[in-house]
């Protein structure tokens, strides 16, 4: 098979660029020119416009609403049987290893005192028990 290679010359493109485009027929079926300018006429996009949206452009995945860090640490505490403080909301703070947790909700065990549920929407912050720091009186 033999396959020729066509190459345009000077010449030929200068020829097409002089050349007067043939006015085009309207998108609604009339042929005569209107009096009104082109911009009211047909709302035209930027041919680079044109251009992309004939190509798909990839948007952006959002990050994901879950990024099981706090369920690794839940989790990872839990195991480990630590001593954590939780502080909530009023500034109340509660002591104790967490037993197990779900969506909304943290069950703390106690020494000598009752265990409770937590409820997350009312924690402030927690720590590990081994963190907190001593107020000394220099």
């Amino acid at each position: 098979m033999n396959r020729k290679l066509i190459r345009t010359t000077l010449a030929e493109v200068k020829g097409k660029a002089r050349e007067v485009p043939q006015p085009r027929e309207r998108q609604n079926g009339s042929s005569r020119p209107s009096n009104e300018p082109r911009e009211l006429r047909e709302p035209r996009e930027p041919r680079a416009a044109q251009q992309s949206s004939s190509v798909q452009v990839k948007k952006r995945i959002p990050p994901p609403n879950e990024t099981n860090a706090e369920i690794f640490y839940y989790k990872k505490q839990i195991d480990a049987h630590t001593p954590m403080v939780i502080v909530l909301l009023d500034g109340e703070e509660i002591e104790g290893t967490i037993e197990w947790y779900d969506r909304g909700a943290l069950k703390v065990n106690r020494k000598g005192a009752p265990n409770l549920l937590v409820l997350k929407r009312n924690v402030k912050y927690m720590f590990k028990a081994e963190e907190r720091v001593e107020k000394t009186t220099a």
